[in-house]
């Protein structure tokens, strides 16, 4: 006698069971098979020669300009050491400082002293002599007698006073910023003058210790006779 097979009906929820069943049996294989199918092989990259990576350089730096060596590059002995002179810099600005600040202390303690008179002079109708407060008495002397040799020389003659003492200024000047020592100026005795003296004579003394040129000044005194006695005058200039 034969089974009879089970037949079993597509709408029933045990169709349904055995359907979700089946499909996660497949899905289990599936998963199975590729945990233990073989890996493919890993290829390495290919070897690169250094020929084909000096091509590659170049391809690659084509149409860069390449700076100027003796304006784009500071060689290290060349380089400013902003670390190191910065300090030193400073400190010399602090003593530049400082030295100006002493000096105008010292300015101002002389000028109460002497009353702001910034020369000594003396005039005895003939001859006629100055220093600086801060020039020493040996200076001047040597001035006087002629040591100091005659770096330039200015003639006045025929000059009326203002003018002359244009031309005394500028004639200072131009000589100190040169950086000469001792020049001459001659301002005649004045023996053919109406009132028989000099009249740059009588003024020369004023220009040098008062005057705008008494800023290049630091002594003066008549000349020998060798450079012209009475009628001419060394002038010291400050350095």
């Amino acid at each position: 006698m034969s089974k009879k097979k089970d037949v079993v009906d597509p709408k029933s929820p045990f169709a349904k069971l055995r359907e979700v069943k089946a499909k996660l049996a497949k899905e289990e294989a599936t998963a199975t098979s590729a945990k233990h199918a073989p890996r493919a092989p890993v290829t390495a990259a290919p070897k690169v020669s250094a020929e084909e990576e000096r091509l590659s350089f170049h391809r690659m730096m084509s149409g860069v300009t390449p700076l100027d060596g003796a304006k784009g590059r500071v060689s290290p002995k060349d380089a400013p050491r902003t670390t190191e002179m910065a300090p030193r810099a400073r400190a010399e600005q602090a003593k530049t400082a400082a030295q100006a600040e002493a000096d105008e202390v010292h300015a101002h303690l002389r000028a109460l002293v002497q009353g702001d008179k910034l020369f000594e002079t003396h005039d005895d109708g003939r001859r006629v002599e100055g220093r600086r407060i801060d020039v020493p008495q040996a200076t001047l002397r040597k001035l006087r007698h002629g040591t100091f040799p005659v770096d330039a020389r200015v003639d006045l003659h025929g000059l009326d006073a203002a003018t002359a003492r244009g031309a005394v200024e500028s004639f200072l000047r131009d000589k100190r910023v040169a950086g000469e020592r001792c020049v001459l100026i001659v301002h005649g005795k004045g023996d053919h003058s109406p009132r028989g003296h000099g009249v740059l004579r009588l003024e020369i003394a004023g220009w040098l210790a008062e005057g705008a040129a008494s800023e290049h000044v630091a002594a003066f005194a008549t000349a020998t006779n060798d450079d012209g006695g009475e009628g001419a005058v060394y002038v010291l200039l400050r350095r």
